[in-house]
């Protein structure tokens, strides 16, 4: 039995193609050896992120996780805490890489991505040889585990004051804040210009097949390099990913208005289905919803041409990207419609 032709891939955004403008940026990247400082499409894109965040300087790193590793063990040394969201990211989806490489354990506050200023308070641990120093803390917007939440950028001063009263540098896992930018119409260096340090995915909604950068003070990005390398990080030729990442920023960021416009679409269709039940709205380019047997319905699915993942037991997690498009909406919903018949 043959395959079934792909109608959507919705599992997540990082599974985009480049595009063949993107593929023409990275066929004509300058390179050199970016151990050496050398390559000069890994330079201009550092330095078109640090403006584009008003940042002093930035660094480009394989991937997301790493991206925020570099950071947190940049901002911390071995045996303090942080303060993170449940289901944050840096937590949940890093294989343990903050206890691991740099000895930091994380305290865990508020619900759905979300929290506020009290509670960074209270997890803040007091000054006393018995416990660990809380350092750090960490934001994600938007926050994956909950759909793509956005974290409203007046609560996010809120967190961030109460952060600096305790003495506490911030991190912001902006895995997708670009997407959080054009939802929320706040300027992505308006959330950096409250930070330590920001990191940024160009391997998601933004369409480039590899890459995050960490930004940051320029004495930051100079202490992160170092982590870097400790990581295994430093590429040598790495011009023609950066030359993607350039592209994305260029040309892809006010484009995730369609992925939006498409969540939505998708959300309401979802709506109409007998056995779909929405978690909530979308807020950027996820759409979580719940199903009776949700891995006999991936199944099913699947064989329809929808590729989709479950995030928990009980609800399904659907993302929209540059690969999919409105048509290719209405024929997943289709898929899904006969998949729960």
């Amino acid at each position: 039995m043959s395959e079934p032709a792909q109608i959507a891939d919705l599992r997540s955004d990082t599974v985009t193609r480049p595009t063949a403008a993107m593929r023409e940026a990275i066929a004509a990247a300058e390179v050199g050896d970016d151990v050496y400082g050398e390559d000069p499409s890994v330079n201009r894109l550092q330095e078109v992120a640090a403006e584009r965040c008003g940042m002093e300087a930035a660094l480009f790193v394989p991937s997301g996780s790493m991206a925020n590793q570099v950071a947190i063990r940049s901002h911390t040394e071995p045996g303090d805490a942080a303060i993170t969201a449940h289901g944050s990211h840096s937590y949940l989806y890093e294989s343990g890489a903050a206890a691991a490489l740099s000895g930091v354990q994380f305290t865990l506050i508020g619900q759905d991505g979300l929290f506020d200023a009290d509670e960074v308070r209270d997890a803040v641990h007091p000054p006393n040889d018995h416990y660990p120093r809380t350092r750090l803390l960490c934001v994600e917007n938007t926050h994956n585990r909950s759909g793509g939440r956005l974290f409203p950028f007046d609560d996010f001063g809120q967190v961030v004051a109460a952060a600096r009263d305790a003495g506490l540098r911030v991190h912001l896992d902006g895995a997708r804040i670009f997407n959080a930018e054009v939802a929320s119409g706040v300027p992505v260096a308006r959330f950096a210009a409250e930070v330590d340090s920001l990191s940024f995915c160009l391997s998601k909604g933004l369409g480039a097949p590899v890459g995050s950068l960490v930004v940051g003070s320029a004495e930051f990005i100079h202490r992160a390099h170092r982590f870097r390398k400790m990581l295994g990080g430093g590429m040598r030729q790495a011009g023609i990913l950066a030359a993607a990442g350039i592209y994305a920023l260029e040309h892809h960021v006010k484009r995730l208005e369609q992925d939006h416009s498409n969540a939505t679409r998708l959300a309401r269709g979802l709506s109409e289905i007998p056995g779909a039940e929405l978690v909530r709205e979308p807020e950027t380019n996820m759409v979580l919803f719940r199903v009776p047997e949700v891995p006999s319905f991936l199944v099913q699915a699947r064989d329809r041409g929808v590729l989709l993942g479950a995030v928990t037991p009980a609800e399904i997690r659907a993302v929209t990207h540059l690969d999919v498009d409105a048509a290719a909406i209405d024929a997943a919903l289709a898929g899904i419609r006969d998949a729960l018949a």
